[in-house]
């Protein structure tokens, strides 16, 4: 076993890898690499293959590739276009009008997507034209933007709650439980604020639109049944137990060339780009997680996570004041790291940690999942930051980070909120399983 020093200094190692260029998958094993080799010997680095093979032969993993692939068939066959145009004709008499549109097509974009950085390019691509058209704040349309599309990894189905689930022996069908009601609580809270503020500045949401009639609000809802139906079949065959996830994602992908298809948005070139699309993402993830797998398997070799829990229980610290410290440990991280590298990194140290004070896993899969949304709309890494000011091609970025600003710390508070009252999350999950 080594001490806390030396697991702290391995940590260390391993960022230091990856502030000066290498993959974090390279970093990962590197560090795993050198652990081994320094306290271990030859044989732990010849049993690489076993702990590559072992982490990597679960089924529930299958549904990344495929939970990627809908996304991108959903993102290339023009969904996002429609389901924006039906929001716009719902909401656009709010306070703050289309920037309440660029939340909740975020929201629902981002439940059957999975992803943040899809949504973000995605809805960013619909809706900036139309808003600078209509002179809405570049800052708050920009900052709306990044912070809805945030909602892709905390609104199920997500990639992240099943890379969680995956390492830590979770629910997979309980972690998407646990993210409906945090989901749709802070879509509620950004439209909210960005109500707020458009009544307390009126200049940032541009001329108010004329209202649609009721007939044409009633006909646009054909544009918003198919994400919704996709989320209905995804989730619904989970929770009926009529599917595993993995199964329920392929059930998905059936759904989204069905939607394509019916839209005549379908072709091979879209088949094709969305299978190299999913491809790449699919194998960065993965092999991420071979890394990973090592350096978990090393680390618990090595007796880390017992030295952590024992320096913890004699420093007296309880479930709050570790909390409050891996709050701050996150948001430091999230300023350096990808989110994605962020949680695989540090699961295997953390999680131990977090089962030695009794902290349940769904809640805790929540809070790390509200964690990397943060990070996401944190400078200078914030993935969002940077899709959105790519999709934007003018101007600063300096005013998509100005614009996350209130969306961040209203994050913060929300996951105060949650620290509070857990039964935010557990409360769903409780009654359905």
């Amino acid at each position: 076993m080594i001490g806390v020093t030396g697991a702290a200094i391995g940590f260390l190692m391993m960022l230091s890898l990856m502030v000066i260029g290498l993959p974090v998958a390279i970093a990962l094993f590197l560090t795993a690499f050198i652990g081994a080799w320094a306290f271990l010997g030859w044989p732990t680095l010849l049993g690489f293959g076993n702990q590559m093979w072992s982490g990597q032969n679960d089924f529930i993993l299958t549904s990344i590739p495929l939970f990627v692939f809908l996304g991108e068939i959903l993102v290339r066959s023009g969904v996002a276009d429609g389901l924006y145009r039906c929001l716009s004709d719902w909401l656009r008499r709010l306070p703050g009008g289309l920037l309440h549109t660029n939340i909740g097509a975020s929201a629902i974009f981002a439940a059957v997507s999975g992803s943040s950085v899809a949504t973000a390019a995605t809805i960013g691509t619909v809706a900036m034209p139309v808003l600078k058209e209509r002179k809405y704040s570049e800052r708050l349309t920009t900052g709306s933007i990044a912070a809805g599309a945030t909602l892709g990894i905390l609104i199920p189905p997500s990639i992240n709650m099943i890379i969680y689930g995956s390492m830590t022996n979770t629910s997979i069908g309980q972690l998407f439980a646990a993210g409906v009601v945090p989901g749709l609580l802070l879509t509620a809270l950004f439209m909210m604020l960005i109500a707020v503020i458009a009544i307390l500045k009126p200049s940032v949401a541009g001329p108010v639109l004329p209202a649609r009639s009721w007939p044409e609000k009633i006909a646009s809802l054909i544009d918003i049944f198919p994400p919704f139906l996709i989320f209905v079949v995804v989730m619904g065959t989970i929770y009926l137990g009529w599917a595993t996830p993995t199964e329920s994602a392929a059930i998905g992908v059936v759904c989204a060339l069905g939607v394509a298809m019916f839209r005549k948005g379908f072709s091979i070139a879209l088949l094709h780009e969305s299978m190299i699309a999913t491809v790449r993402i699919s194998a960065m993830i993965l092999l991420i997680m071979v890394g990973a797998h090592f350096l978990n398997f090393v680390i618990g070799v090595l007796g880390i996570p017992q030295a952590l829990t024992t320096f913890v229980s004699q420093l007296g610290a309880g479930q709050l004041e570790i909390i409050l410290l891996l709050i701050v440990f996150y948001l430091v991280l999230g300023c350096f790291m990808e989110t994605l590298s962020m949680m695989i990194a540090t699961l295997p140290v953390v999680f131990p940690l977090v089962v030695h004070l009794g902290i349940d896993p769904v809640w805790f899969g929540i809070f790390l999942v509200i964690m990397m949304e943060i990070g996401l709309i944190t400078p200078p890494i914030g993935m969002n930051l940077y899709v959105v000011q790519g999709v934007r091609n003018s101007g600063s970025i300096m005013d998509v980070i100005y614009g996350s600003i209130p969306f961040v710390l209203l994050m913060l508070a929300f996951t105060g909120l949650l620290i509070v009252w857990p039964q935010i999350a557990l409360w769903l999950p409780q009654q359905l399983f």
